[in-house]
């Protein structure tokens, strides 16, 4: 693991504008009041043997766990992990739900979620695994826009 990269691409994300339109290059996903970025891919997980897939997810999402826990290291555990089960109910329900957290609902199990001190900016980690047409991703998500 190349801490000292994910910790870059994570602080980039605290202070970068977040006034983009989608599709801005670099990022995953991004659009007014949010930026997904994939600190980490895999390669050839697509669409394959699910067995080698399931495996790349645990290991992903070991890989999201070392981060989270530099992160909590460095800003303090500030929520449990959240998961997206309520979130997609909603989804499916019909009911409007703000991006990124749109987005991170349909693509991700759970989310560890973090407000830098002194930031009014919404940092989260997930691994992106539910579309097997996609890779395998480790997300980070930059939101000016709260939790819902």
């Amino acid at each position: 693991m190349d801490s000292a990269k994910y910790r870059v691409a994570i602080d980039s994300l605290c202070v970068r504008d977040l006034t983009a339109a989608d599709g801005e290059s670099g990022a995953y996903r991004s659009g007014p009041g949010y930026r997904v970025e994939s600190l980490e891919v895999s390669h050839g997980l697509r669409d394959g043997d699910a067995a080698p897939r399931m495996a790349a997810v645990g290991d992903f999402y070991a890989l999201k766990s070392r981060i989270a826990q530099e992160l909590d290291d460095r800003w303090g555990r500030q929520h449990e992990p959240w998961g997206m089960c309520t979130l997609t109910t909603r989804l499916e329900r019909g009911e409007e739900i703000p991006e990124p957290w749109r987005l991170t609902s349909i693509l991700t199990d759970d989310l560890n979620l973090w407000q830098p001190p002194g930031s009014d900016r919404w940092i989260a980690l997930g691994v992106a695994y539910r579309d097997a047409s996609d890779e395998i991703h480790v997300l980070a998500v930059a939101s000016d826009i709260d939790p819902v």
